[in-house]
């Protein structure tokens, strides 16, 4: 099978990245190729890697060295300690591995944790994350965040906003948009046929009746009715407090949440070292570990790459699902 390798950006060099990219090499060996786009000098000192000058060239590198493509950095990288004049190079890196993918050089995009903060301060950065930048690179409005372990699929309606927001931010134009995404996704994606989906209540037992909230009667209940009038499997609004459990979840293939921690709580509470992040609606697979630079034990030799490794074999499958549905 003809299978560019895929492309993983180097993300903050601050933080847990180089390590958990070369350590998940080590692991996955030729399992799923990859290759990661950063400067080879921000890497663990000794670390085993081979730079290659294009994409395809990853797939003859020895199983036990990592193919690095290289992208230059003005400054070192100092663990935990991020600098702000690397910071255009961390946004490049995202835009000439989105570049690679959509040309067809790498299989898929895998990304590692970027710190918002660090892009914002040395960069003016002027995306909330990785999700909406990569939407406005790939020109395409409509994105989701699905976090995913063996245990859980979630996505959250509303993403990176305060939690004061999300009442005026949850629309039922918003609603709609992501159920559609979702349901597109667990079909063409992840190759379930009918797929069933709990949908969260925003307020405390799902608003119980009125008296807790009047979102679940006024914007959640009328855009579930719609969408099952076309023939989607959705139950809900359901309390959040009683959705993640093990029977519960036995009762749907996912689960849509209305704001950032409802979702993100449970997945991480269940899989804490194995979830992770797909962007939802970009023309390429985007695939994420699920937790952040980790600044504080960022080269001591702690990082897990449990996650980055899930990230990898997921989006290999999913980028080849795509393929043989374009054949």
């Amino acid at each position: 099978m003809d299978e560019p390798p895929l492309a993983l950006s180097c993300g903050e060099p601050a933080g847990i990245g180089p390590e958990i990219a070369v350590a998940a090499r080590r692991i996955l060996g030729a399992e799923c190729p990859f290759f990661l786009i950063g400067d080879p000098a921000h890497l663990p000192r000794g670390a085993a890697i081979h730079e290659i000058a294009a994409p395809r060239e990853a797939l003859s590198v020895p199983a036990h060295l990592l193919p690095v493509l290289p992208h230059g950095f003005p400054a070192p990288a100092v663990p935990a300690h991020p600098d702000p004049r690397n910071a255009p190079a961390v946004i490049e890196v995202i835009a000439r591995a989105v570049g690679l993918v959509r040309e067809g050089e790498a299989g898929a995009l895998v990304t590692a944790p970027i710190s918002k903060q660090a892009l914002q301060s040395g960069a003016g950065f002027a995306f909330p994350g990785h999700t909406e930048y990569l939407a406005a690179l790939a020109g395409v409005e409509d994105v989701a965040m699905l976090l995913a372990c063996a245990a859980l699929r979630v996505v959250p309606t509303t993403i990176h906003i305060p939690l004061s927001e999300v009442p005026a931010q949850l629309t039922p134009d918003l609603l709609r948009r992501t159920i559609r995404l979702v349901h597109h996704a667990m079909i063409a994606d992840f190759g379930i046929a009918a797929p069933r989906i709990a949908v969260a209540g925003l307020n405390p037992h799902a608003g119980e009746g009125g008296t807790l909230g009047r979102e679940e009667a006024e914007v959640i209940a009328p855009v579930l009715e719609a969408l099952r009038s076309e023939g989607m499997l959705l139950s809900g609004p359901l309390p959040a407090d009683t959705m993640f459990h093990d029977a519960a979840r036995a009762r749907y293939d996912v689960a849509v949440a209305m704001y950032h921690d409802q979702a993100l709580i449970p997945i991480k509470t269940l899989d804490f070292s194995g979830g992770v992040n797909v962007t939802l609606g970009l023309p390429f697979v985007r695939t994420s570990p699920d937790h952040g630079t980790a600044f504080d034990i960022a080269g001591r030799g702690m990082a897990d790459p449990t996650s980055l490794v899930a990230a990898l074999r997921l989006a290999r499958d999913l980028a080849r699902r795509r393929r043989e549905a374009r054949r």
